[in-house]
């Protein structure tokens, strides 16, 4: 009979038809992905250009996707704390990070005790940013210029003061960088975050600041701050009239940072594709592209592996800089 097929399966047939079911359900599961909240782990105090690149970019992606992300601030260590909880979440897409050159590029190199490896303890799932760094003074600074700190610092070895947001961070070693190029020695004051040190340097407890433009444009646009220096190859097109430091005497420097997210290691492949699809769509929009450029930022975007290959690839730049600028922290 033509429908004989159709009778009570015998135990063996019953247990592979069970398989077949679920070989066939698993990606309708997927798309079921997010049923909840996603968590996106910013490992650095509300207000810095991480943060504000974070929450731009969550709030395109929640809008588009219908999705709820919430935005937690888990600063410490160097931006180490929050991605090393990111590292050791459940691998369900339900916990991510946005990193940065500075903790999954540099910071393998500058602790020792490092707790997590960032090339094989969390999964990249796609770029969304880079920005160039300012070297900035306060706007009543009788520095003008890079020359003036040049010529201030030559005359008075150790006695300028320049802050960063920490030990080892891009703009840090930017600056140790600029320091050995132009023979000068300036004495680096470390913060946990953005927002005490541009305090301090406003009022006057520090004599420079070096930092992320996202960082930095509120306070140089309302006057409180001046630029001397931008550490990209080319000119921000948001401080077009600041130079870079190429330009003014020391040819060839170059030093932005990035920013992506990740999730822990091991997360499925499906949720991967979909957070990725999702997070370019969200930067690649003109209205992303405008907020995130008013912060002195661009866009990024691209495929898992290519964000794996520029980690990878920062991972050996970044590793003999720290060593010759002597930064280790605990």
């Amino acid at each position: 009979m033509r429908y004989s097929t159709f009778s009570q399966p015998t135990g063996r047939t019953f247990v592979a038809l069970l398989l077949m079911a679920g070989f066939s359900a698993s990606p309708s599961w997927a798309q079921t992905y997010p049923a909840k909240a996603i968590k996106l782990i910013v490992p650095f105090p509300p207000g810095g250009g991480t943060d504000i690149i974070a929450r731009e970019v969550a709030n395109k992606v929640a809008t588009q996707q219908g999705w709820t992300i919430v935005i937690e601030n888990k600063p410490g260590s160097g931006g180490n704390l929050g991605v090393d909880v990111a590292a050791k979440a459940a691998p369900d897409g339900y916990t991510l990070v946005i990193g940065q050159t500075s903790n999954l590029a540099i910071n393998a190199t500058l602790y020792p005790k490092l707790p997590y490896k960032p090339e094989t303890d969390l999964t990249p799932v796609g770029l969304v940013a880079s920005a160039p760094l300012a070297i900035v003074v306060a706007n009543d600074s009788p520095l003008k210029n890079l020359a003036d700190l040049v010529a201030a610092a030559k005359a008075k070895p150790d006695a300028l003061n320049y802050a960063s947001s920490g030990s080892g961070t891009v703009a840090h070693l930017a600056v140790e960088q600029f320091q050995k190029a132009s023979n000068i020695r300036l004495t680096h004051v470390p913060y946990k975050g953005a927002t005490q040190g541009l305090t301090d340097l406003i009022g006057g407890q520090i004599q420079a600041y070096a930092s992320s433009i996202p960082t930095l444009i509120g306070q140089i646009r309302n006057g409180k701050l001046r630029a001397l220096a931008v550490t990209s190859s080319k000119r921000s097109d948001d401080l077009p009239q600041v130079p870079t430091i190429a330009e003014s005497g020391y040819k060839g420097f170059d030093a932005v940072t990035w920013f992506g997210i990740a999730g822990p290691a091991n997360l499925p492949k499906e949720t991967v594709t979909k957070l990725n699809a999702a997070f370019n769509k969200a930067v690649e929009t003109p209205e992303v592209v405008q907020k995130l450029g008013a912060q002195g930022a661009d866009v990024l975007s691209g495929s898992p592996e290519k964000f794996g290959e520029l980690i990878r690839t920062d991972l050996a730049r970044w590793a003999p800089l720290v060593k010759a600028a002597g930064a280790k922290v605990d």
